[in-house]
């Protein structure tokens, strides 16, 4: 029987060159705890039906993780994608084989949410 290998996601070396940027639309606060907490916002037709009929909030607070909350402390227009993957492996250097799949995944979560854009 084959052994089953780990799947590594290929990122093009340019990938690692753009700068994420955290968009201006989603207000944040680090908690006591030292954990990133984004606001969501709720502005769109449904979200508003939704808001006077069944008493949904206008804005979702949205609490990250320990490794999210790195990610999103470094995410200043300055560095780059692989900057943060290098703090993210000195960071979490127990975990550092896992980071790179971690953080790729990561950013697109954020830009596919609109949380963030990637130039």
């Amino acid at each position: 029987m084959a052994s089953k290998k780990k799947k590594t996601k290929v990122v093009p070396q340019n990938y690692m060159d753009k700068i994420p940027c955290r968009a201006a639309d989603h207000p944040w606060r680090e908690k006591e705890d030292g954990i990133v907490e984004i606001d969501m916002p709720h502005n769109d037709f449904y979200s508003r039906i939704a808001q006077k009929y069944f008493k949904k909030p206008k804005v979702s607070h949205i609490s990250l993780d320990k490794y999210g909350t790195v990610v999103w402390k470094n995410i200043d227009g300055t560095h780059t994608i692989y900057d943060i993957l290098s703090i993210m492996e000195e960071t979490f250097p127990d975990e550092k084989e896992l980071m790179l799949n971690r953080v790729v995944t990561y950013m697109a979560t954020l830009e596919s949410n609109q949380f963030i854009t990637i130039k």
